[in-house]
């Protein structure tokens, strides 16, 4: 594999990055997103790094792709015309929701408009029992009587979510097999092989997000494999997905849906191979990008996951104010923070920053591509943090006067000027991913002081070390490729497929037999997945149970080994439950049953190992390329900031705060309090001054 020429691709919301890998060496770039046809920048970024590298698109062997395209198409609600086919009786479970509030005090209080309106859902008589029995059979002229319904309404994809289906597929199996026959141009997801979990409302909304974007990723998919091939690039290419690994194309166009977080699973792939490099056991990870945000834990060199996730959270990011996907996905916090989110001023005459972005077209004022509203990227230019003359590597020429004049405009109803306004706005953005920093970390019971950052994303070295001072971490890592960190992740991530089973068993019921056999059939079906990616490599699985206490309302996840799970043994999985159980809540419950409801396996290939670290030599003082003035907001002024080219850092070269270290990708902003020494790696290591 180390001999490969491999291409890691992100589309993101303003740029799309690109990473070529030739040996050990890295080409990369960035370019504006083209989001009518986003292939198109994709081929434009492959041509420019093949070049750098002196090789021909037809030498590339493997091509890594991970893209926001799904989770756009959800947020903005541009998918297919699609219908669901459900039991008689649940046809509005997607639009109940839980029935719980997400903000219990807001009086006016609108929950989000589910993706199909209801003369788009229909349902069949049938019924499944808690156990998978058949309570109700499917006529299939029934279903046949409904397929011919359908066919003159114009649907693209269809869903089928049937009550208690994860337990027995039959019925839907059989819904599906009518429509393939009927409606031979329509798609169909079934929920027993999305998402075959328990909570039909999170089944149901995860099987239409699927069939939703479906077609789009479809066709996408085909055409970037298409136009690859025109250009030469005649290779396997394979996506990221939301959990961490890599899936064949096939596969991720069956199952779109497991891209919804596919770029930031890169992101955090990447900064746990860093945290594997430098032995750090708690990582903070902070991917700003030119759309959002990301922050996510990585304790042991180990990304935290969860298995579900929302996507387009409604109300001010609030948790419950999104559409659930249950998926297997790195968790992690997600804001509208990015280098193209909009400020504004609202009714409290307070300056307001994001979600809303301004992308790639127009882009923020600075770009000169007609944008006149001010962007975080306005405020860092008028704040000294970046070149006018070099952003992206002097591929596109930033407009000081466009900043000055959008800046002016926020101002005017505060009666600041462009750099107190700029001031204001970078404090409230990075106030914003701070605050979402330190709910997520309360949220698992950790303290940041503990942490080291790496930080990574286009925007995120420009903003990472005020994020440092305002949460009290120490210690902060920028590695060489910031600026495309998820591209290369992409390249560091193993190939992998989850599955997951409900189903229901209690401790004092427990059945070793129906369990091993269980596990057994998992594990087989998830590594076919991964031998569609790679036919040769050694593949381990990962196994985990969710766990909770009867009459509770959610579980806990807890790993198991292969041999606890090929042996499995209620004893041993009550105390692995009650240690993690008092790991969390501080004790456990005496004299409660115990129950499992998701049974979960991962097949992965290994991930790439990280190098050694070699010893940091004698320190030396960096080379000064220049000074620029640079507001420091911690001091409240503009101080003189010395100018360091990242390239002729050598290893050991210390920078002293207030500084600028400056790369094509993006620029590291080392503020006053604190300094950085270069390591042999090339990764920047700022630390704090001590006074």
């Amino acid at each position: 594999m180390q001999n490969h020429i491999r291409l890691g691709v992100d589309i993101g919301g303003t740029f799309t990055d690109v990473v070529l890998e030739v040996g050990k060496d890295q080409f990369s770039t960035k370019v504006l997103t083209t989001y009518a046809a986003p292939e198109n920048a994709i081929i434009d970024g492959m041509h420019q790094v093949c070049a750098k590298a002196g090789i021909a698109p037809e030498a590339v062997s493997q091509i890594i792709h991970g893209t926001t395209l799904a989770t756009n198409a959800l947020i903005e609600r541009r998918g297919a015309k699609t219908a669901l086919i459900t039991t008689q009786g649940f046809r509005d479970v997607i639009e109940m929701r839980t029935e719980s509030r997400f903000e219990q005090y807001d009086l006016n209080l609108t929950l989000p408009e589910p993706l199909l309106p209801r003369q788009h859902r229909f349902t069949l008589s049938e019924r499944m029992d808690a156990q998978g029995n058949v309570l109700i059979p499917l006529d299939r002229a029934e279903v046949e009587a409904l397929a011919a319904q359908l066919a003159p309404m114009g649907f693209e994809s269809i869903a089928v979510g049937l009550i208690h289906a994860y337990l027995n597929d039959a019925h839907e199996r059989m819904i599906r097999d009518v429509l393939a026959e009927k409606l031979p141009g329509v798609m169909v997801s079934i929920s027993s092989e999305v998402s075959p979990q328990l909570r039909e409302y999170e089944r149901f909304n995860t099987t239409v997000a699927n069939a939703y974007i479906k077609p789009l990723m479809k066709s996408y998919l085909g055409r970037l494999k298409g136009r690859l091939a025109e250009e030469g690039a005649v290779c396997p290419i394979f996506l990221m997905h939301s959990g961490g690994g890599i899936i064949s194309l096939e596969s991720a166009a069956e199952f779109p849906v497991r891209l919804v977080e596919s770029g930031p699973a890169g992101g955090a792939v990447f900064a746990a191979n860093i945290a594997a490099r430098y032995g750090l056991n708690k990582v903070l990870s902070f991917d700003m990008g030119g759309t959002t945000a990301k922050i996510c834990l990585i304790k042991d060199q180990t990304p935290k996951t969860a298995r579900v996730f929302e996507v387009a959270r409604t109300y001010r990011f609030k948790k419950g104010s999104g559409m659930p996907i249950s998926i297997p996905v790195i968790d992690m916090v997600e804001i509208g923070a990015g280098g193209g989110s909009l400020a504004h001023v609202d009714a409290m005459r307070q300056i307001r920053v994001g979600p809303e972005s301004a992308g790639s077209e127009p882009g923020p004022a600075c770009y000169g591509r007609g944008g006149t509203r001010p962007a975080v990227t306005d405020a860092d230019l008028t704040l000294g943090k970046l070149d006018p003359d070099n952003f992206a590597g002097g591929s596109i020429k930033l407009h000081s006067d466009a900043s000055n004049a959008a800046l002016d405009e926020l101002g005017a109803p505060l009666d600041m000027d462009a750099l107190t306004a700029a001031y204001g706005l970078a404090e409230v953005v990075d106030e914003n991913m701070a605050n979402a920093a330190r709910v997520h970390a309360v949220e698992n019971g950790e303290d940041l002081a503990d942490y080291t950052m790496i930080a990574f994303g286009g925007a995120a070295p420009l903003h990472a070390g005020r994020l440092c001072e305002k949460l009290g971490v120490k210690r902060l890592l920028v590695p060489t490729g910031a600026g495309v960190g998820s591209a290369i992740g992409f390249l560091r991530a193993p190939f992998s497929f989850e599955v997951t089973r409900s189903v229901y068993m209690k401790l004092s019921d427990f059945a070793p037999d129906i369990v091993k056999t269980l596990l057994s059939d998992m594990e087989s079906e998830a590594t076919g997945f991964v031998r569609t990616c790679d036919a040769t490599a050694p593949i381990h699985s990962e196994f985990k149970v969710y766990m909770r206490y009867t009459g509770q309302g959610w579980e806990i996840p807890i790993s198991l080994t292969a041999d606890q799970a090929m042996n499995p043994d209620p004893a041993t999985f009550q105390a692995l439950f009650e240690a993690e159980y008092e790991a969390l809540f501080g004790r456990t419950v005496a004299g409660m049953d115990i129950e499992i409801t998701v049974w979960a396996v991962n097949a992965t290939t290994d991930a790439a190992v990280a190098d050694a670290l070699t010893a940091t030599p004698d320190d030396s003082n960096a080379a000064v390329s220049g000074q620029r003035d640079l507001f420091d907001p911690a001091l409240g002024k503009v101080a003189k900031a010395v100018v360091v080219l990242r390239d002729s850092l050598v290893p050991g070269a210390v920078v002293q705060g207030p500084a600028l270290i400056t790369e094509d990708e993006t620029t590291i902003v080392v503020p006053t309090s604190r300094s950085a020494i270069a390591r042999p790696d090339g990764t920047i290591d700022i630390t704090e001054v001590q006074s």
